[in-house]
């Protein structure tokens, strides 16, 4: 608390404390407001209203400015690993070389799941979403290994074995939705490799694993793992607020992210893409339609909620596209008219007025593509990388003293009191 910012309800002046973040953001606080005033806010969506105090991620909008625990994505997209910068999130500081060798050496340990987890697997139907099952199966996780209490080196224990066993849950179902057998994981491998090779490797055609598809991958989900209090964040901290599981605060985050506003993005952005080359409609006209707003269409992956200028994601995922692209000879049309498309809107002024820059979604549905995810597919490796920022953000919230149960407030607009009728005297 820095001060008070004076507030004018009715003719009568309350003061309330100002809160000003490391970065200068500005707020303050209305803890007290409705037992001083009788008021509440009203902020559908909660674009105006923060939730919570975070050390974990700093985003700027208006700068393009995204970074975890005070680095900049764009170097840690560069230098890191995902399980380096995994351990950013959850424990505030970069590992030492030792700690990331013992990391490896537990994300190798707890890689095997349940024996009867597979028999769980195969028992939903075959054209059941990856996401619900995934969903389903991170809150079975509970039930599967019960003795994880609470306790400091049980949570450590608990979100290792959730972030090791994620890939293998991700893979399995991947590969019993197709009928084929499940491929184990291998202590040789690294995390990412480790989740290609179960997701593609086979007898007949062993998976030949590739550096810069690897490196994709982990770059990839870096730029996924933490986005500041979105909505699966949100979901994660306020089912986490009943103080629940961790395993069903993820399983709640699993679950928002599957929407088609959030998580399913970048196959919004495919699918646009598929029609237009199926369709064969030219780009200038693609542009024209979506700034006409009688059209019925919507150009998939431009623009972003805070993002005012440019994301920063989207910058480093164009540049991954086209590494793994060439590396991998592929032909893609897709990308031809992505980029065409993100040309073509950049040098518009309706673009650049509305501040409709490419985002992250643009692209990385392209190098999900190349790699050989398939399109349902999508919002699960998203959720991969989600994973430790949704660790993060619960285990923040757990140690925050002021993080009560969530029990936001509402404005009701239906009917005023009114006496019960007698069924035979309603119709009359």
């Amino acid at each position: 608390m820095t001060g008070f910012v004076d507030v004018v309800i009715e003719g009568k002046t309350y003061q309330m404390p100002v809160i000003i973040g490391s970065e200068g953001e500005k707020a303050f606080d209305i803890t007290k407001l409705r037992d001083q005033t009788g008021y509440i806010t009203h902020d559908p969506g909660f674009g105006s209203t923060g939730s919570c105090s975070s050390s974990i991620t700093y985003m700027d909008g208006d700068k393009g400015i995204l970074r975890y625990r005070g680095i900049p994505i764009e170097q840690l997209a560069k230098k890191s690993s995902f399980v380096e910068t995994a351990y950013l999130l959850i424990n505030g500081i970069l590992p030492s070389q030792g700690d990331l060798n013992e990391i490896r050496t537990l994300l190798n340990d707890y890689s095997m799941i349940h024996e009867n987890m597979q028999d769980f697997f195969k028992h939903f139907p075959r054209d059941s979403h990856p996401m619900g099952i995934l969903s389903a199966m991170v809150g079975s996780l509970r039930s599967f290994y019960p003795e994880m209490q609470n306790d400091e080196e049980a949570v450590n224990k608990k979100t290792l074995r959730l972030i090791s066993k994620i890939r293998t849950l991700a893979a399995m179902s991947f590969r019993i939705s197709r009928g084929n057998k499940v491929v184990y994981p291998r202590h040789d491998l690294s995390y990412c490799a480790n989740f290609l090779n179960m997701m593609f490797d086979g007898p007949v055609k062993p998976y030949t694993m590739d550096e810069d598809v690897v490196r994709a991958l982990n770059v990839f989900w870096i730029l996924h793992a933490d986005h500041e209090q979105n909505c699966s964040t949100a979901a994660v901290r306020v089912v986490g607020s009943a103080q629940v599981n961790l395993y069903a605060s993820i399983s709640a985050g699993i679950a928002a992210l599957w929407g088609p506003r959030h998580g399913g993005a970048n196959m919004a952005v495919i699918r646009m893409l598929e029609d237009i080359a199926e369709r064969n409609i030219p780009v200038d006209k693609i542009v024209k339609m979506a700034k006409d707003k009688n059209s019925d269409f919507r150009l998939m992956g431009f623009g972003h909620r805070v993002y005012k200028t440019f994301d920063p994601r989207a910058v480093i995922m164009k540049e991954m596209c086209d590494i793994v692209l060439k590396k991998l000879n592929v032909d893609d049309p897709l990308l031809d008219i992505a980029k065409r498309l993100e040309e073509a809107a950049l040098t518009d002024p309706y673009f650049i007025e509305k501040n409709l820059y490419p985002n992250v979604d643009f692209y990385s549905g392209i190098i999900l593509r190349a790699i050989g995810i398939p399109t349902n597919m999508f919002t699960v490796m998203f959720a991969i990388g989600r994973l430790p920022g949704w660790i993060s953000q619960w285990i923040e919230s757990t140690e925050d003293p002021r993080w009560k149960i969530a029990r936001p407030r509402q404005i009701y607009t239906g009917n005023k009191k009114y006496d019960y009728i007698p069924i035979e005297a309603r119709y009359i």
